[in-house]
């Protein structure tokens, strides 16, 4: 049997069916479940290997992006998702559901740092595709990886910050930044605006726990899963597909 996946849906969501899409592809059977169904009825959390907050406005981005949804999961769900997290099965939040997971204190994972996602440096919504450079060495989704990942973004609210002075060098120094942006020959954005789009700490795109199963990541990686899908694919450019992420995940299960 596959293993099942629950990918979770709140209103507003709207790129569920893409993350969906990418389980599938990578090898698993993916379960949409709505938030309040899942309040509702209690599905057991036991059953499923691996947890995928997708993207989109939950809650239409109201009192802040993803705030409303980290607020569900810490007042309905605390229990279920740190258990998921502790027991070291793979969890991914995109876009919106990295947003949540900050909120919801998930990520980064430790009490020593606060983080959170604010507005965009350039004060705009940015709706365009970026480069990643992976970094982590031991987050379970970017394992082995060592090509450039070519993603779309599209959020108002990506500029990961953090509260500590040294919070940079702590992540680092913990091997917590999966993800990077980066120029177009692969080096580190180097902070530059449109490689990085958002204006992040680092050029962070992507944040793992200290674990390395949970990783948090502002670009959409579940809308790179076909080589046509890229912008510049007909003049015969592409670059390593967000697929890749998710058949990561799948083998760490």
């Amino acid at each position: 049997m596959k293993p099942r996946v629950l990918i979770i849906h709140a209103t507003g969501t709207n790129r569920d069916l893409d993350a969906a899409a990418a389980i599938e592809l990578a090898g698993g059977e993916p379960v949409i479940r709505h938030i309040n169904q899942l309040h509702a009825e209690r599905d057991r959390w036991a059953d499923y290997r691996m947890l995928v907050v997708p993207g989109g406005f939950s809650y239409a981005d109201a009192l802040g992006a993803g705030r409303l949804m980290a607020l569900d999961l810490t007042a309905y769900f605390r229990d279920e998702v740190l258990q998921f997290v502790e027991a070291g099965k793979p969890v991914i939040g995109i876009c919106n559901g990295f947003q949540a997971l900050v909120k919801a204190g998930v990520l980064p994972g430790r009490a020593d740092l606060q983080a959170t996602l604010t507005h965009n440096r350039q004060g705009r919504f940015e709706c365009r595709w970026v480069r990643l450079k992976p970094v982590s060495t031991h987050c379970v989704w970017t394992s082995g990886m060592q090509e450039t990942l070519d993603c779309p973004i599209a959020h108002g609210e990506g500029r990961f910050v953090l509260a500590q002075p040294d919070g940079l060098s702590l992540l680092r120094d913990a091997g917590q930044i999966a993800l990077v942006y980066a120029a177009q020959d692969g080096a580190a954005a180097g902070g530059h605006y449109p490689d990085n789009p958002n204006g992040s700490l680092g050029d962070i795109a992507g944040v793992c726990n200290p674990a390395g199963n949970v990783l948090g990541l502002m670009p959409h990686p579940e809308n790179y899963l076909f080589p046509h899908q890229h912008p510049r694919w007909a003049r015969g450019e592409q670059g390593g597909l967000g697929l890749t992420l998710f058949q990561n995940g799948m083998k760490s299960i």
